[in-house]
């Protein structure tokens, strides 16, 4: 379980997400890792793959690549 420490938008790879910069999940959202790995660009850069909640139902969204700054497992209040 993690939660988006920041705002996380589409860079653009992000299927499904018409609006380049669209909002994916806001900050505080709640999430699942659901796998992990590194870039293959820099072998030292660990990315996590994660399914946020969104939706009134909090349904699990399409998996996002995030880097690792980008989450947390602490709770935050918005």
């Amino acid at each position: 379980m993690v939660y988006a420490a920041e705002d996380i938008f589409n860079d653009g790879g992000m299927p499904g997400i018409d609006d380049e910069e669209g909002l994916i999940a806001p900050a505080g959202s709640r999430g699942v890792v659901v796998h992990f790995g590194h870039t293959e660009l820099n072998p030292d850069q660990e990315i996590y793959l994660v399914r946020f909640e969104c939706g009134p139902d909090s349904i699990l969204g399409n998996p996002v690549g995030c880097l690792p700054e980008e989450l947390t497992q602490e709770i935050t209040v918005n």
